[in-house]
């Protein structure tokens, strides 16, 4: 959605204010985190990027608000806290692809990879491909997980075309994304007494 930007300032400090549409991105453009002057076309590799990191973070908060998502935890933290963790840092992410001065911290990563690996010693080991579905937190979980390789692969492509630099950082939670969401949708049908259903191939 076009968003009128205006830079004001009261008393010593700065703010930019929006409005929800100026008309501006009727032509094919838009613009990007902070500038209000400088506009790309929506179909550039950053805006396909942008757009798939949003589109991953509004389904996050369908996850979040199932009403499983609270009664399920992970490393001390309910689902529905570890999902709006996540949204949080994907406006790091939206922001650093956009070329504001943010990145992921290296911590963060590891705090995830920990959540991952926690989940795992709770689950039976991987030995084959899961059809999706079981409970339907379960079911909203891997379709993010779906939507949030899809946000890896749009902020990679940015990357190697080298229209912008992106932090390795940042391409490290990405790949940790998917994993978590995964083993966030396992462990989701496991809690719920769910068997896991792998494909027939026939």
């Amino acid at each position: 959605m076009a968003k009128k930007c205006a830079i004001v300032k009261q008393h010593k400090f700065w703010y930019i204010t929006w409005m929800l549409y100026t008309g501006k991105g009727d032509d094919g453009t838009t613009k990007t985190f902070g500038s209000c002057n400088q506009r790309i076309s929506k179909s550039s590799a950053v805006a396909e990027a942008l757009g798939s990191l949003d589109e991953i973070n509004s389904f996050l908060g369908i996850c979040k608000t199932n009403e499983y998502a609270k009664e399920h935890y992970l490393e001390g933290y309910s689902f529905a806290e570890m999902v709006d963790w996540v949204q949080q840092q994907l406006f790091i992410v939206q922001a650093h692809v956009a070329g504001a001065d943010k990145t992921i911290d290296k911590e963060k990563i590891i705090h995830m990879e920990q959540a991952i690996d926690m989940t795992e010693k709770e689950l039976p080991p991987i030995k084959t491909f899961f059809v999706s579905g079981g409970t339907t937190l379960a079911a909203q979980f891997d379709f993010a997980r779906t939507l949030a390789r899809r946000a890896e692969r749009r902020v990679v492509g940015v990357s190697e075309e080298g229209k912008a630099k992106v932090d390795a950082n940042i391409l490290a939670f990405l790949n940790r994304l998917s994993s978590l969401l995964y083993a966030m949708a396992r462990l989701a049908n496991y809690k719920s007494g769910i068997t896991e259903e792998p494909p027939s191939y026939r």
